[in-house]
C-alpha cells in the first residue's frame, strides 16, 4: 500500500490537453515540493500533518471553483484568497488545504507562444503558493 504524499498538484484537463508536458512538469514539482517541505521540517508534528492540494486552474474554471467555494464556507471549512488568482479553502478537522491556482489568460497566452517557459513558470507559480502557506501557518518557507 502506497502512503499519500502531504503535497498533491492536479490539473484542470484543458490545461492537459493544451499543454502536452504539464503532467509531467507536475509531477517532478511534486516530487521537489514534497521533498523540499519535508527537509523545511513542515511535518514536525506527525499526528498532524497537513496535506496540501494544488490545482491548476483554466480562468473560467477558477471563477467555477470559487463560487462553488462561497457555498460551503461553515464552521469547519474556511477560504482565504490570496490574490485574484489564488484562494485556498481549509478543512480545520481534517488538515486538509485545497489550493486553487489560475492560470489567467496572459499567462497562457505566454505560455503558447514560448512553451519553454512552462515547466520554469509552472514552479514558480506554485512555489510561491506554498510560501503563502508558509506563512500563513507559521512554517519555514522553501
Amino acid at each position: 500500500m502506497t502512503e499519500q504524499l502531504p503535497i498533491i498538484i492536479n490539473i484542470n484537463s484543458e490545461l492537459v490537453d493544451k499543454f502536452s508536458k504539464i503532467s509531467s512538469v507536475c509531477n517532478k514539482l511534486e516530487a521537489q515540493f514534497n521533498f523540499q517541505t519535508l527537509t523545511a521540517n513542515w511535518y514536525g508534528d506527525e499526528d498532524n500533518i497537513l496535506t496540501i492540494k494544488l490545482t491548476l486552474e483554466t480562468s473560467a474554471s477558477f471563477i467555477k471553483r470559487i463560487d462553488e467555494f462561497q457555498n460551503i464556507v461553515g464552521d469547519d471549512i474556511s477560504v482565504k484568497h490570496f490574490s485574484d488568482d489564488v484562494f485556498c479553502s481549509m478543512n480545520n478537522i481534517e488538515l486538509q488545504l485545497d489550493c486553487f491556482i489560475a492560470m489567467t489568460s496572459s499567462e497562457l497566452e505566454l505560455l503558447d507562444s514560448q512553451p519553454k517557459l512552462l515547466a520554469g513558470f509552472t514552479q514558480m507559480k506554485l512555489h510561491k503558493v506554498l510560501n503563502l502557506i508558509a506563512e500563513q501557518r507559521d512554517l519555514t518557507p522553501i
